[in-house]
C-alpha cells in the first residue's frame, strides 16, 4: 500500500551486475520513516500519511512541533512529509516502515533539491554557444540580442537570460533498483540522482517498466 518513503543521498559508487557488466549506482540511505500522523477522508477530506525522518533530540524542537509529535512517538526529526495513500487507517500513528517496501528491479521516481550554482551566465545556465575568440571581436561569452525595437519594444517574458541557476525541485524518473542492502536501509539505483550528498530525497515506486 505505501509506495513512498524519505530517504538521504550518501554518494555514488559502482557495482558489478549479474552478468559481469560495471553498473554506476547512487547510494541512498531510505528510512526508516515513522508515521506521525494518519489523516483519512472522513476527517481530513483525503487520505494519507505524514512520515517523519531523521531523528533528531526532541529538545531542538520548537513547542508546537514536538506538540505534535507528542502525540505518536517522543522522538523530533529532521523531515516531515505528506504522501497520499489508500487505505491510511489500516496503518496505526507510530509504526515504522522501512525498506521492505522496495524489491530489486523496481522503478522508483527520485525527487530533491538540484545543487546550488548562484549565478551563472548563459553559456553554463543555458547551454548558449559562445562567440568567436579572434579577428577584433568584442562577444565571447555575451547573451546577444535580448529584445525587439519597435514592436513590442520589450523583453518577452520567458527569455533564456543570465541569473540564479539551481536549488530547484527535480525529479529523476524510471531509475532501475539494483540492490538492497537491509541491515543499513541502503538502497543502490542505477544512475545519479538529484541534489548534494546527505540532501533530502523523495524516493517513490512507479508502475512503469
Amino acid at each position: 500500500m505505501m509506495s513512498a518513503l524519505l530517504g538521504k543521498k550518501i554518494g555514488m559508487t559502482n557495482v558489478f551486475s549479474a552478468d559481469g557488466k560495471l553498473v554506476p549506482v547512487t547510494v541512498l540511505q531510505v528510512g526508516p520513516c515513522v508515521v506521525t500522523q494518519v489523516k483519512t477522508k472522513e476527517i481530513d477530506g483525503y487520505n494519507a500519511l505524514q512520515l517523519g525522518f531523521d531523528e533528531k533530540p526532541v529538545e531542538k524542537l520548537n513547542k508546537p512541533m514536538a506538540g505534535h509529535l507528542k502525540k505518536t512517538s517522543n522522538k523530533g526529526f529532521c523531515v516531515l512529509r505528506e504522501f497520499r495513500v489508500d487505505g491510511a487507517e489500516s496503518i496505526e500513528a507510530g509504526a515504522t516502515i522501512g525498506v521492505d517496501i522496495f524489491a530489486v528491479g523496481d522503478k522508483v521516481n527520485i525527487s530533491g533539491i538540484s545543487k546550488g550554482r548562484g549565478f551563472q551566465g548563459t553559456i553554463k545556465r543555458h547551454g548558449f554557444s559562445r562567440g568567436p575568440e579572434t579577428h577584433g571581436c568584442r562577444n565571447h561569452r555575451k547573451p546577444g540580442s535580448i529584445g525587439n525595437s519597435a514592436w513590442p519594444a520589450k523583453v518577452i517574458k520567458g527569455k533564456k537570460m543570465p541569473g540564479h541557476m539551481g536549488t530547484d525541485r527535480k525529479t529523476v524518473k524510471n531509475l532501475t533498483i539494483v540492490d538492497i542492502r537491509h541491515e543499513g536501509s541502503l538502497l543502490l539505483v542505477k544512475g545519479p540522482v538529484p541534489g548534494f550528498k546527505t540532501g533530502i530525497l523523495e524516493v517513490k515506486k512507479t508502475d512503469k517498466k
